[in-house]
């Protein structure tokens, strides 16, 4: 079969070759599974990345044409699909290539470039979705101070903090993979090239990457939960005080998409990372599938949560296609008889 074949050349192969600077990685995509049963999982993964591409750039081209859509609450919400995008791309492409292709080699550049991509932007991601709960925390604590509190420059200044936070803690994990031996395999149990998968395979002390992959996902992520935690406890304290039910309920639902977006991400976050260091236990092939739900299944599901949860979005769309929908009408109609259109239509 392919993918013993595979297995079988490669591990002869890391007998016989020391791989202090390999040259390539071999990717097995997911461990335990045939190529068949690949094929199969390749149909919702394709389908969840063309949803997360479709829906994000749905995103941006509303906000950056609707006028009416520039404020801080949609700025954060285009650099939460850009991140999505970039997330979801840095590895569907080679997974997807696994899957159809059987193509299982990736330079040890491009491997480290895009260990550094997913962790990255992962990173970018959490920040993100702070500055939203602030966003939120902001118009429903302070809402006559708003648009002086978060004004373009500031917003522009968070963007900017977020992107090199993100940059500079994921840094030392690819610095860190490239100065080690590898002399025991070059075979990565995974389908793409994840920090952990990829440290394991060296022949040295990955302590200090553990240790420090430990101080990113707890001190970066843990104080992220702990942000947002600290924003919906007083976004809730005030909501509790307003007078009507109605007028709480109102409120409360301007909340739930930022709320099903974490928890998407974070749950599943926190799981794939905590399961690489502790969970020997856990299955190989269950693993790496949560990995992989952990980057496509968020990106997917913003654009939805956002688009069916905010209500200007949905209008806008609505109101996109109403409007192609009309045009193109009137176009059959003038194709088809142009006198009355000539006539004033």
């Amino acid at each position: 079969m392919p993918l013993l074949d595979t297995f079988s050349n490669s591990m002869s192969y890391s007998n016989t070759t020391d791989f202090t600077n390999p040259s390539t990685f071999i990717l097995l995509g997911i461990p335990g599974l045939e190529t068949a049963a690949h094929v199969w999982i390749s149909i919702p993964f394709c389908t969840m990345y063309t949803i997360a591409i479709l829906g994000n750039f749905t995103i941006l081209f509303i906000v950056k044409r609707e006028p009416s859509l520039h404020v801080p609450m949609y700025y954060f919400l285009c650099m939460l699909a850009i991140t999505d995008l970039v997330l979801s791309t840095s590895i569907l492409p080679k997974t997807l290539s696994i899957f159809w292709f059987n193509s299982r080699e990736i330079d040890f550049s491009a491997c480290l470039t895009q260990l550094y991509f997913i962790h990255c932007f992962s990173v970018m991601e959490s920040g993100i979705f702070v500055t939203m709960a602030l966003d939120r925390y902001v118009a429903i604590c302070h809402p006559l101070r708003h648009s002086t509190i978060l004004t373009n420059p500031v917003i522009a200044k968070i963007g900017l903090a977020m992107v090199l936070r993100g940059s500079m803690l994921v840094l030392p994990h690819p610095l860190l993979a490239r100065r080690r031996p590898y002399c025991r395999s070059n075979i990565i149990p995974h389908t793409h090239c994840e920090h952990m998968a990829v440290v394991k395979l060296a022949c040295a002390d990955i302590r200090i990457s553990s240790y420090y992959g430990l101080f990113v996902v707890f001190c970066v992520l843990g104080l992220d939960v702990f942000f947002i935690a600290l924003s919906y406890t007083q976004i809730l304290r005030a909501i509790f005080s307003l007078p009507t039910k109605d007028a709480r309920l109102k409120t409360f639902g301007t909340c739930i998409s930022h709320l099903c977006a974490i928890l998407a991400f974070y749950i599943s976050a926190i799981f794939s990372s905590l399961t690489y260091r502790f969970g020997e236990n856990v299955a190989p092939h269950f693993h790496v599938l949560i990995a992989n739900v952990y980057l496509l299944v968020p990106p997917m599901l913003n654009p939805i949560i956002y688009g069916v949860r905010t209500k200007q979005i949905r209008d806008r769309l609505l109101r996109l296609f109403t409007h192609k929908g009309t045009e193109s009408f009137l176009l059959v109609l003038w194709l088809s008889d142009p006198a009355p259109c000539r006539a004033g239509w």
